[in-house]
């Protein structure tokens, strides 16, 4: 605990709150011009929309949220050259774990926020029907675990790299690699990383291009994709764990 307090003291001056604030506000800006109109047929199907336009924004803003936290948590490290000193004060694998926890809140904080945030558009549009505790804790648990994998892997990166430009690059490439995927039979989505924001979608959509007309409906969840996000997560952790704990600082 007094390791993570310091990391979080150590980050004080690096607006990583407020740099998370302002892409949480762009979220917000876009689920306000979303749900700006909606007619009786939309309100019926409210939630479900909910639950099928977020995962699409978090393929896109999540990815770039991880980058930046991860990377803004690193690179307080790199510019002091404190690598070599911290060693001398707690474990390297243990800098990793608290620099993941430390990360790990502003991820959960965001999800968080935006479970309100469609909790709140329901409530003040009038969705019909009773709200889907269950599934948005499924939204919840999956955007979370989707977002840490990611941060895992950003961070992973961003401890190796000195220079924060590839780890930025790998993040703003693979939400759009994790967006154009889910234009694609949901099982490619499992290819890579980012993808799993589509995967693990349990809100599927019908549009008929006659009448432009958009139905939703409750899909299976993907299970096995899950099982196969949570081993993709172990992997990471061991072996980029493995790989800082062995660089040269």
């Amino acid at each position: 605990m007094k390791a993570l307090a310091m990391e979080f003291h150590k980050i004080r001056r690096r607006k990583v709150g407020l740099i998370v604030a302002a892409l949480i506000g762009v979220q917000i800006l876009w689920a306000l011009a979303t749900f700006r109109y909606m007619n009786a047929r939309d309100l019926k199907q409210g939630w479900l929309c909910c639950l099928y336009q977020f995962p699409l924004l978090n393929a896109i803003m999540m990815p770039v949220i991880a980058a930046v936290v991860a990377s803004r948590l690193s690179d307080v490290e790199h510019k002091g050259q404190t690598l070599k000193l911290l060693e001398t004060v707690m474990p390297t694998g243990q800098l990793f774990d608290v620099k993941f926890l430390c990360g790990t809140v502003y991820m959960v904080v965001t999800a968080v926020l935006q479970l309100l945030v469609i909790l709140i558009i329901g409530y003040t549009k009038g969705f019909e029907g009773t709200v889907p505790w269950t599934m948005l804790a499924y939204h919840l648990l999956f955007t979370v675990a989707v977002s840490l994998t990611i941060l895992l892997l950003q961070q992973v990166l961003s401890l190796l790299f000195v220079n924060q430009t590839l780890p930025l690059s790998v993040g703003l490439i693979g939400g759009f690699a994790g967006l154009f995927v889910m234009f694609f039979p949901q099982w490619m989505g499992k290819f890579i990383l980012w993808g799993y924001y589509g995967v693990l979608m349990f809100v599927g959509m019908d549009w008929d291009r006659a009448t432009r007309i958009c139905d939703y409906y409750w899909a299976p969840i993907d299970w096995p994709g899950f099982i196969a996000l949570s081993m993709m997560f172990c992997a990471i952790y061991v072996i980029g764990r493995a790989l800082f704990v062995q660089k040269e600082m």
